[in-house]
């Protein structure tokens, strides 16, 4: 498989997690009271749940083939496998994203205790995850593959 065909199918990965997440999650509102009596943090999308479950199945079904694709493509060796020290934390800041954003528009009676927690623990740990996606994205870009000469610590100096 091509270069173009592991990212598409990254990207398909990365971007059908969180969306299969909040679709599959479906809406949180506390039982017993309609929707316009509740209460939110921040006002859920107006969008069915059957729409939301549709497009949610459709995202895990998108995201299951470009995990299977990925998964063939590192035991092939047509993707290197210290890319998943990049995927796993986006598959997981994904998973925390479309959770995240159920528990965010809860409605509930009174103060949204999840929200608040979520936002104040849930914040660093999804930077914390996008920081070292990126760092080792950078790192697996940067170094150097089988070229002679010294090491310049991960980066490569292409002009030395």
């Amino acid at each position: 498989m091509t270069n173009r065909g592991m990212v598409a199918a990254g990207a398909a990965l990365v971007g059908g997690v969180p969306v299969a997440a909040w679709g599959l999650m479906g809406q949180q509102n506390h039982d017993g009271l309609p929707a316009s009596e509740l209460d939110y943090a921040f006002q859920p999308w107006d969008i069915g749940d059957g729409v939301a479950a549709v497009a949610g199945g459709l995202a895990l079904v998108l995201a299951a083939a470009g995990a299977a694709v990925l998964a063939r493509g590192t035991l092939r060796g047509a993707m290197d496998r210290r890319w998943w020290g990049v995927l796993g934390p986006l598959v997981v800041l994904g998973l925390m994203a479309g959770v995240g954003w159920r528990i965010l528009t809860a409605g509930g009676i009174g103060a949204n205790i999840g929200a608040g927690l979520l936002i104040i623990f849930g914040t660093p740990v999804a930077a914390g995850l996008l920081l070292w996606a990126l760092a080792w994205a950078f790192w697996l870009v940067t170094q150097r593959h089988g070229h002679e000469g010294g090491d310049m610590g991960g980066i490569a100096s292409r002009g030395v």
